[in-house]
């Protein structure tokens, strides 16, 4: 995909926003396990709505036998419970239709990950908040970062335990808002030890398995960096939405420039091990030159450093079109909210470089906001002189 032009709102950025137009919007509660406090402070934040006057109903709450969550119940309106069928006794499930009808301003769902019981209309809790989203009902709602399905691996290598009960990252990524329910391992654990995240003899078996102390610090940091992540992937959307330049003052993310060179490659694995050293996004982009083109076999030189960027995990691959390839680069850096840049010095780059000349002096030269990269070829050929497409010189 060529891209050319002057800063402009993103198409991608303003159709994501124009679509949620008319529907409701989600908060998910996040924490990184039972007992840290979602709940509470959901009911916390609903009571405060409930008082400025907004219709808010609770749709449903667990509130697991904890009186301090018991207590804020009172004064709302609490919708009744749908009773399904399930082995020969009754389940207390989610009342999707009543919810639909009586169609309050917000409502308060707990448990973003719940299984339904069988005979349900929708499997899965999550797909009965997308229908009262889909009908322009605002939902609150609870999850644990293990039930995210992209973390599942990770948390079963963690905790020995498979999660079961999981949310695809797509639709957790499409909440408007998310609330960090955060607790330091030893209050969990102090409060699990006081009975007051399970019964007694629950809490036994609990800090026997799920709730060591290992496994709470690990599970913490996953839930402080997923949702690190969520900001900072919102924050960017909005800003292209605007059409607003960066850097701003979000998580690193990374920009590196390739071209149709030995060197390239080298260039797209330094950035990927930058990348996973800071734990930060990192897309690809090489620049062509309006009239220029590739041969055959720099063409397919190209294609095959652009295919290892995808394979080395990188977020896309584009290519711009323009005749300034500093201004073109710092540009789209800029757009993308782009912190660092990598690129490539050719072996014999150094006369460019004493002149001023060569790409990484310009950058610098150019850019006091956003910081440079260089990766120097250690031999081969770097590239036939003209090469049309690139990053390096």
């Amino acid at each position: 995909m060529a891209l050319t032009g002057t800063p402009r709102a993103s198409a991608d950025a303003l159709l994501t926003l124009a679509n949620r137009e008319g529907r409701g919007r989600l908060k998910i509660f996040l924490g990184a396990a039972p007992g840290v406090g979602k709940t509470y402070a959901m009911l916390q934040a609903g009571r405060a709505a409930l008082e400025g006057d907004v219709d808010v109903v609770i749709g449903l709450v667990e509130t697991h036998g904890r009186q301090e969550t018991q207590d804020l119940l009172h004064g709302f309106e609490i919708l009744p419970r749908l009773s399904v069928p399930y082995r020969g006794r009754m389940v207390q499930e989610f009342d999707l239709d009543t919810a639909l009808n009586r169609h309050p301003r917000l409502i308060l769902v707990d448990e973003y990950a719940h299984t339904n019981a069988p005979g349900s209309r929708h499997p899965k809790r999550w797909q009965d908040i997308a229908e009262l989203l889909a009908a322009g009902i605002d939902v609150w709602t609870t999850l644990n970062v293990q039930h995210l399905e992209s973390l599942n691996d990770v948390i079963q290598r963690i905790t020995r335990v498979r999660v079961r009960e999981t949310v695809p990252d797509a639709v957790f990524d499409e909440a408007d808002e998310l609330v960090l329910i955060d607790l330091p391992p030893d209050e969990l654990l102090k409060r699990l030890a006081e009975g007051r995240v399970y019964v007694q003899d629950t809490a036994v078996r609990a800090v026997d398995n799920f709730f060591r102390p290992n496994n709470l610090v690990a599970l913490r940091e996953l839930a402080l960096r997923r949702a690190a992540e969520r900001i900072d992937s919102d924050l960017l959307e909005r800003m292209q939405g605007g059409g607003v330049e960066g850097p701003w003052a979000a998580g690193e993310r990374i920009l590196v420039c390739v071209g149709a060179d030995d060197i390239s490659p080298a260039v797209v694995r330094h950035a990927k091990r930058l990348a996973d050293a800071i734990g930060a996004p990192w897309l690809v982009v090489t620049v062509e030159r309006p009239g220029e083109s590739l041969g055959s076999e720099r063409r397919h030189r190209l294609d095959q450093t652009l295919q290892l960027a995808t394979q080395l995990g990188a977020d896309e691959a584009k290519t711009l079109v323009a005749a300034d390839l500093v201004q073109e680069l710092l540009r789209f850096a800029r757009f993308e909210n782009v912190t660092q840049i990598v690129v490539g010095r050719s072996r014999g780059g150094w006369w460019s470089e004493l002149l001023g000349r060569s790409l990484p002096h310009q950058l610098v030269h150019h850019s006091e906001d956003i910081a440079i990269h260089v990766v120097t070829a250690k031999g081969g050929n770097p590239g036939a002189p003209g090469g049309g497409t690139g990053c390096h010189e």
